[in-house]
């Protein structure tokens, strides 16, 4: 969830990979300590994450401790703000404290993993059979799988039925519908169309699917493509039909105008279900974010968490991490985190039989299987290239560049030239 989530804004330079390697070299890159610390019987092991929502992190305590139960020890949750989580790791393995049981956005794990920090997970013997591709690759790293996602996340234009109803306008599949639709939409008070384009990996992480839909490539963030898909968030704005606020909304606000009537349309994930469905006077719908051309079906970027194993001079604690973890992303335990976050079960089967059952989810159930992970192409390289495109997009949008000249710009900050 870029992901919110669970969202992509979650990084940290990736010039710390290398002071980590050295730490971790220098060091030996140590498990928690506590109760079971050395390589006798374990009763307790640490977990890291970043679910500081309250809610949020009581779902996952109660989920953790079940698990932990099945695995024959207490599980002692400890969550920090999302952009704390890496370095707090980087300092754990300098103190050599690093927890039994890590969870890491998608995006960051091959950082981490590359430094050595964590342990792939054939050793334990866990089961990733029936994971799609792409969300199998979310964890891993030169070939070897160091982490698994219960669940996973993307994005999808969400719309008002009764706005689009009143003004007669279907819901767009394509940009040229999008175009048309949002300026239809566009009245007194309200806009038809809204992004978050705020100086973020947030913006980056919606800009995605308008570049892969249209052929483009991160590792190409000048090409005529790359152009074209921010040419279009360009056209919007200035035609009127999306508030150039949205320079400053993140995907949280998106949600807020959404939620009040002030856009008719917006590009969301699925974690802000819950909340639109609290609101029983709003009546929305979701489709695939609109693609090029008739036809085309959208790429989308792959959000979520994996939960992995750090390394650990005790094989006892890793084993008892590594037990919680395929407790985690057992059928049963993925199914029910996914129903408390309005995200996909990370195994196609069970993300099969969600999507039937839940409709308002079956177009990110689609999506998933054929989304893309931010690092696929880039590695640990990725937050150069979201950091080129989000101050792309802040510059094509102001007027301060045109949108060729900005992504000429961010291939320079992509590639450090």
């Amino acid at each position: 969830m870029i992901p919110p989530v669970r969202k992509p804004a979650r990084r940290i330079a990736a010039r710390l990979t290398g002071i980590m390697a050295l730490v971790l070299a220098m060091t030996g890159c140590a498990g928690g300590t506590g109760a079971g610390s050395g390589t006798g019987d374990v009763t307790a092991i640490t977990v890291l994450d970043y679910y500081t929502d309250r809610s949020e992190h009581t779902q996952w305590g109660d989920m953790l401790t079940a698990c932990g139960r099945t695995a024959g020890v207490r599980v002692e949750q400890t969550s920090v703000p999302p952009a704390a989580l890496v370095p707090r790791v980087l300092r754990q393995a300098s103190s050599r404290t690093l927890p039994d049981l890590l969870m890491l956005d998608n995006a960051d794990v091959q950082q981490i993993a590359r430094s050595g920090a964590l342990t792939p997970l054939d050793r334990y013997g866990i089961d990733t059979s029936g994971f799609g591709k792409g969300i199998l690759s979310a964890g891993t790293y030169r070939g070897k799988v160091y982490g698994l996602a219960p669940y996973v996340s993307t994005v999808a234009l969400f719309y008002n039925k009764d706005m689009l109803a009143d003004a007669g306008v279907a819901v767009p599949r394509t940009w040229d519908e999008l175009k048309t639709a949002a300026a239809t939409l566009t009245g007194s008070g309200h806009y038809g169309m809204a992004v978050d384009a705020s100086a973020t990996f947030e913006s980056s992480w919606q800009y995605l699917p308008f570049l892969w839909s249209n052929g483009g490539q991160e590792k190409r963030l000048d090409s005529p493509q790359a152009v074209q898909a921010l040419q279009l968030w360009v056209d919007l704005v200035e035609s009127g039909s999306m508030s150039k606020s949205v320079l400053n909304w993140t995907q949280a606000d998106v949600h807020d105008q959404f939620a009040a009537g002030r856009t008719a349309m917006m590009i969301n994930g699925p974690w802000r279900i819950a909340a639109l469905d609290k609101d029983e006077k709003l009546h929305w719908g979701v489709a695939s974010v609109p693609v090029p051309r008739a036809g085309q079906s959208a790429i989308t970027p792959l959000g979520g968490e994996v939960w992995t194993v750090p390394q650990s001079p005790s094989t006892a604690r890793q084993k008892k991490a590594a037990e919680v973890l395929a407790c985690l992303n057992t059928s049963s335990n993925m199914l029910t985190l996914a129903e408390q976050h309005f995200t996909v079960p990370s195994r196609a089967s069970v993300a099969a039989r969600y999507a039937e059952e839940n409709p308002s989810m079956a177009v990110f159930a689609k999506s998933v299987a054929t989304a893309r992970i931010r690092t696929g192409e880039l590695g640990v390289r990725w937050p150069k290239a979201a950091t080129g495109i989000y101050t792309a997009i802040q510059s094509a949008l102001t007027g301060e560049q045109t949108a060729k000249e900005a992504l000429r710009h961010a291939q320079r900050i992509a590639t450090g030239d």
